[in-house]
């Protein structure tokens, strides 16, 4: 859906108990792929390749012990309805209720911990593999304020056979959709030097990729003493959003800082966050990012949506009121945001779950191209460079979608991606032990028909894998 990080997948065969499970969107998808972090998140080391046979211990914190019981009663399924209630919060099962919970995880088989990526108070990402079978997946994990589960996710690592030249990175790609972007380029002072695409002019759908444009208008805007890291936002229904994220089912006055927003917009993909980030720093400044950055045709995204406007336009009244959008000129656009979208209620998750099909994505969506995408992550580079700067890099670095580049050649992998039926994006900048940085980023859409996820997000994350390693080979 527009709007959201890059949607999991289900695998094939004995993989199956690597299903995703994303609490907060009541197992509709995710990327996005995209976590809700900490207000101070630290610097990620990359994660250790763990020996096969080597477990460690879950943290001694209150997601380290969640941990620590879920992967314990993995291997005595189902759970009673009391035990799933004493163990997740209630907002949890307003989405995922025990049965569904029980439905999701049933083909799950003993998992050994292999190593801990994040460990945060509330929030913790771990390596974990299938006794026995020691298939690969990782498990993030939060908590609330009183320590019970609110959001989890499962996601498999394996990515298949990573393609060794650019003509099989091609192959893979064009295997995935009909129409396919890609640009893999080295970045330096600001810049992005290519070194292989398909196509990477020609503007796309970028779904919740938009974010990284309001991540460098919020970076811009630090910069110049407008706004601190550290000052608080407050949850309210006006900003509510639908999934994926975790502010949406925080009670009414619920405080957080812009650093938390800020990496709970990128890592999780929180709408929420991303809207009250939008408020906070005012439409017209994202717009500007998009100029500043060095997007080609930035009049496509024009009024710049949040997340609420466009779920509104594709799910109230569709086809109508997004069809009265779509003929207005950019004016009449920005009055029948004003008049009627914003006053309209947010949509359920029923309606969201309905719509499984392309609604009108190469023209109601956010637009850019690869070449635009990579000169945004060129932009945030050199902000994160900066003094005071640094969250910028933190948000970016704590989900790779479990891209997971061998640690030995790569310290550091920004992701952000996004997706609607028809539609994907993923986009990478990994910075080599040397301090090199390259982005590489997919664009691949399908206006007829929804993209089968199950095969295109592993094939995509392959050849991302290739292309990155093939790129720095030279």
């Amino acid at each position: 859906m527009a709007g959201q990080g890059t949607p999991r997948y289900r695998p094939k065969g004995r993989a199956g108990w690597l299903a995703v499970l994303l609490a907060t969107v009541a197992l509709l998808a995710a990327a996005c792929t995209s976590s809700s972090r900490p207000a101070s998140v630290g610097d990620i080391p990359a994660a250790p390749l763990a020996s096969p046979a080597k477990t460690v211990e879950p943290p001694s914190t209150p997601a380290g012990a969640q941990l620590r019981w879920l992967i314990a009663e993995l291997a005595r399924l189902p759970m009673s309805d009391a035990l799933v209630r004493t163990h997740f919060d209630a907002a949890f099962l307003t989405q995922a209720n025990p049965a569904v919970l029980n439905a999701t995880l049933e083909a799950a088989i003993r998992i050994d911990l292999r190593s801990v990526q994040v460990s945060q108070p509330n929030t913790v990402v771990a390596d974990v593999a299938a006794g026995g079978s020691g298939e690969q997946a990782q498990v993030w994990l939060d908590t609330d304020s009183s320590g019970l589960i609110s959001y989890l996710r499962i996601s498999p690592a394996d990515t298949g056979p990573v393609p060794a030249t650019w003509a099989g990175v091609d192959s893979t790609l064009r295997s995935v959709a009909p129409q396919v972007r890609l640009l893999v380029a080295k970045v330096g002072d600001g810049s992005c030097q290519p070194v292989h695409s398909i196509d990477p002019a020609t503007a796309a759908p970028l779904g919740s990729a938009f974010k990284l444009y309001v991540l460098d208008a919020l970076g811009d805007a630090v910069a110049a003493g407008k706004v601190s890291w550290d000052q608080p936002l407050t949850v309210t229904a006006q900003f509510k959003g639908l999934p994926p994220g975790v502010l949406q089912i925080e009670p009414d006055g619920t405080q957080v800082s812009v650093q938390d927003a800020a990496g709970k917009m990128i890592s999780l993909s929180d709408n929420t966050a991303s809207d009250m980030l939008i408020s906070l720093l005012g439409r017209s400044a994202i717009e500007q990012a998009l100029t500043n950055t060095g997007m080609a045709s930035p009049a496509r995204d024009m009024p710049l949506l949040t997340t609420r406007e466009i779920y509104v336009l594709k799910l109230d009244q569709w086809p109508a009121l997004a069809n009265r959008f779509l003929a207005a000129d950019e004016a009449g656009r920005r009055a029948l945001l004003a008049s009627t979208v914003d006053r309209a209620p947010l949509p359920t998750l029923a309606a969201a779950g309905a719509w499984t099909t392309p609604r009108d994505i190469d023209r109601l969506e956010y637009f850019g191209s690869a070449n635009d995408v990579c000169r945004a992550y060129a932009s945030l580079a050199g902000l994160a460079r900066q003094p005071g700067l640094s969250p910028i890099g933190q948000a970016l670095s704590v989900n790779d979608d479990g891209l997971q580049l061998d640690p030995a050649q790569w310290k550091t992998t920004w992701f952000k991606g996004g997706s609607e039926p028809g539609a994907l994006s993923l986009a990478y900048l990994a910075t080599t032990r040397a301090g090199q940085s390259y982005v590489v980023t997919v664009l691949a859409e399908d206006p007829a028909k929804p993209l089968d996820n199950a095969t295109a997000i592993p094939a995509i994350l392959s050849a991302v894998k290739g292309a990155f390693t093939l790129a720095a080979r030279g």
